[in-house]
């Protein structure tokens, strides 16, 4: 669609006002709407291997899983108990975790417990709390999660527990009594407990019609979810993933995990597909996720796979996780991450979703919090953002940042409230409440928590957690860092410093963060977007740019090429506007805590460097 059809649509979407479908609320503006939000808040899709927004621009999405809470009974498979937690989860995602995006956990299990019925009550409270993110200006891809198929495979005394599928999916199935055998991770019941690996096959060959019933289900989620939301809630809704870390159980005979993608997964995506499509979700992508196991760095758990025969195009996005199993295993990886140590994984990402036709999100990743591990948290985490952000380490930035590639989406595995004060019956026991962490196979990974006075507060560090990024590109992003000086215990972990061939630039960042963006214009009156963390508040802020320099970016207008202004939704997030107008052109912009009270000539000359360099490394 041209710019100008684009334009016009936000404008005609504006003057008629309220596209409403039936049952939903009107539609109004979001707080803290600028003049071209609300037309950049139209769907956004896929176009040339980038999610786009309503303005054509490139849009990375940052956030958390919201949240394992749906795992658990405690909530009836709900992230929340109530509205009120899912705003005030909301606002927190977004002021302190820099958050535009959450993965939305639903569950099949509380959708329909019984065999053909959904349950509409539970559909409404979920929607209600899809609308608590979406009119704080987050976007929201809800997930069909599972995990071992279903709590009601465990027995009440079991070390384990799952979720998904539910009690009537189970009972349908003769399956052995479950058990792992000496399982010290609860992951090894994938492949390791008949009972799991039985029930998982029959979904996947539609036996007793389990997986027309999920679809089925699915489908009427769907569409009870968009006629319950207004036009302009709806679509801050940008896709589903149909379902969570996809296996097959078992192989049939002779056959083999690329063979399973190729011949049984892949068909059930293109199924979901068509639900969408009759649910009226037609503009939104499938979010599908490749065999679990594709991208294991453990050799004896990797299986071939990652969609190597399928091309998804602009009407899916390849959704993977990665969690460092060696760092997790205690025994794999004795020491800490270090830098660069996941740009070739992420890296492989990147380069599966170009080769599908399409864009990549990581929609989980993660550490444990607490546990014999948890030291390698603040490193495993930093080395996670840092292959987000870029495919080259920290050290070789600088000399090579036109193979930084396309800033990856991502989701980090969790942000739920209700961490360490969970009251969960594991299995229905009551001998097993489960209180601590996220009450669930003993997993700690919740980046927040809710303090003795109700107030949502990080377990994490904030320098780490709420970063800059591009959220919207006018253009198209060639490269991007950030350094973001987060804490190893009392060890600042710098490892992309500014080189000493820039050393003006080096005395504005100091020992302060930085971010740099550089981009090629597209011709849009609209600005390019990074969103800007709280410890970037306009009295410590610097911008070097082509497009000018400034200490203290002034509030935005049209005519400030370098202004700031809130984030849409109201949670008092901020963001950083550069407008460039022309078309083709190369622009890069600094952005810095580091400095006080910079002198003109400081960043006079600094911005001579970052142009030199520029013409060096972008010709």
């Amino acid at each position: 669609m041209s710019k100008l059809r684009v334009h016009l649509l936000g404008v005609l979407v504006l003057l008629t006002g309220l596209l409403t479908t039936t049952g939903a609320q009107p539609a109004s503006a979001l707080p803290d709407d600028l003049w071209f939000d609300p037309a950049a808040a139209a769907t956004l899709t896929v176009q040339n291997g980038r999610f786009t927004d309503g303005l054509g621009r490139e849009v990375v999405l940052r956030g958390y899983n919201v949240s394992g809470e749906t795992k658990l009974k405690e909530n009836n498979g709900l992230p929340f108990a109530s509205v009120a937690d899912a705003k005030k989860s909301a606002t927190a995602l977004r002021a302190l975790g820099g958050g535009n995006s959450v993965r939305f956990l639903l569950s099949w299990a509380y959708a329909e417990p019984t065999r053909g019925q959904v349950d509409s009550a539970y559909l409404a409270a979920a929607t209600d709390q899809i609308r608590a993110f979406v009119d704080a200006g987050i976007r929201v891809y809800p997930d069909f999660h599972q995990d071992l198929y279903s709590r009601w495979l465990f027995d009440s005394d079991s070390w384990y527990t799952g979720d998904g599928a539910p009690k009537w999916a189970v009972d349908l199935g003769d399956y052995p009594d479950e058990y792992c055998g000496i399982c010290p991770f609860w992951g090894q019941n994938i492949t390791s407990n008949a009972a799991v690996t039985q029930a998982t096959y029959d979904f996947w060959h539609n036996e007793y019609g389990l997986q027309d019933a999920f679809l089925d289900t699915a489908q009427k989620t769907m569409t009870y979810v968009k006629q319950n939301l207004t036009a302009t809630q709806f679509a801050g809704v940008v896709g589903f993933d149909p379902w969570n870390e996809p296996h097959a159980g078992t192989y049939d005979s002779g056959q083999t995990s690329r063979a399973w993608e190729k011949d049984v997964l892949w068909p059930f995506y293109v199924k979901f597909r068509a639900r969408m499509d009759a649910a009226g979700w037609q503009a939104k992508p499938a979010f599908v996720e490749p065999n679990l196991f594709w991208n294991a760095n453990i050799d004896f758990q990797k299986q071939e796979g990652g969609l190597l025969d399928s091309t998804l195009g602009s009407r899916y996005v390849f959704n993977t996780h990665f969690y460092d199993q060696k760092a997790i295993s205690g025994v794999f990886m004795w020491g800490k991450a270090e830098d660069g140590q996941y740009v070739g994984d992420f890296g492989t990402v990147r380069d599966r979703a170009t080769a599908t036709g399409t864009t990549a999100i990581i929609s989980e990743f993660g550490h444990p919090l607490s546990g014999s591990v948890s030291d390698k948290a603040p490193t495993v985490y930093k080395a996670m953002y840092q292959a987000l952000d870029s495919r080259v380490k920290g050290a070789n930035w600088w000399a090579n940042p036109a193979s930084s590639g396309p800033v990856l989406s991502g989701s980090q595995w969790q942000w739920d409230i209700y961490n360490g004060r969970h009251h969960e019956l594991m299995n229905d026991n009551p001998n097993e409440v489960q209180t601590a962490g996220d009450a669930w196979n003993d997993e700690d990974l919740s980046a927040v928590r809710l303090d003795d006075s109700g107030k949502a507060v990080l377990r994490q560090d904030a320098r780490m957690l709420d970063r800059v990024y591009p959220s919207a590109t006018a253009g198209r992003s060639l490269a991007f860092t950030y350094e973001d000086r987060s804490r190893d215990g009392s060890t600042t972990l710098t490892w992309n410093p500014v080189p000493s061939s820039l050393p003006n630039v080096a005395q504005l960042v100091g020992s302060g963060q930085y971010a740099l963006q550089v981009w090629r214009s597209d011709g849009s009156a609209e600005p390019t977007e990074l969103h800007l963390p709280a410890s970037f508040p306009n009295a410590s802020t610097t911008v070097v740019s082509d497009l000018g320099t400034v200490f203290g970016p002034p509030a935005y207008t049209r005519t400030t090429p370098i202004a700031t202004a809130a984030e849409p939704g109201g949670t008092g997030s901020r963001r950083l506007l550069l407008t460039a107008a022309d078309s083709g052109t190369l622009h890069y912009a600094l952005v810095t805590n580091g400095a006080t009270a910079p002198s003109a000539a400081v960043l006079s000359a600094a911005r001579s460097e970052l142009a030199n360099w520029m013409a060096s490394e972008f010709n």
